[in-house]
């Protein structure tokens, strides 16, 4: 049984169960926009490293370049995220659902109906504490399921992909180990969503 009350947003667009940590990487999505798509990621830092401050630190540009050799190159970086959940399921939440989060970067969401492309402007993106070389955890599977039914009931959500579908060449996450059978199955989200 999920130790998650799945609850509902807000009407700010903000699920109650996480714990909100406001991120200056954001702005309005374009008028009239239909939000029907969530962007699944994977994020560590330092790669590979689970359980610091730093994914927290970077959302709200206050990663310090100095304390890893990596986050030099993240230095320049203004991102997002709608939502993080840790290792543990613990979920953050920066940005509104109704807002845009700078997430998926240059990306193209491909169905047989059509191609869109600049995915934040429709998006929710959920970022996993992982990376793409290695499994998620239960307690991030429970912490996924739930969110996944709170943003059903809130947005017209018809399409569910990873940050590699929507920018193919350009990344890789959350990689070959997320459970997209186990999400769609614990969520109850139609298998149609998924390419």
């Amino acid at each position: 049984m999920s130790r998650f009350v799945v609850a509902s947003l807000d009407a700010e667009g903000f699920w109650p169960l996480a714990k909100q940590i406001d991120s200056p990487n954001q702005d309005e999505r374009p008028s009239g926009t239909l939000i029907d798509l969530v962007v699944v990621h994977s994020i560590s830092l330092p790669p590979g490293v689970f359980g610091g401050p730093q994914v927290q630190q970077l959302f709200t540009n206050c990663l310090h370049p100095d304390e890893h050799p990596y986050f030099a190159q993240l230095a320049h970086l203004k991102v997002s995220a709608h939502f993080f959940i840790n290792r543990n399921g613990a979920v953050t939440q920066f940005v509104s659902t109704y807002r845009r989060a700078w997430h998926a970067g240059v990306s193209c969401l491909k169905t047989v109906e059509s191609s869109r492309e600049r995915c934040n402007d429709f998006s929710i993106g959920i970022e996993l504490e992982g990376t793409d070389s290695s499994t998620f955890s239960d307690l991030q599977y429970e912490a996924i399921a739930s969110l996944a039914q709170v943003l059903h009931r809130a947005h017209p959500i018809a399409y569910w992909r990873a940050h590699s579908e929507i920018a193919p060449g350009r990344k890789t996450d959350p990689g070959p180990y997320f459970d997209w059978d186990r999400l769609l199955r614990e969520a109850q989200i139609p298998g149609q969503m998924r390419p």
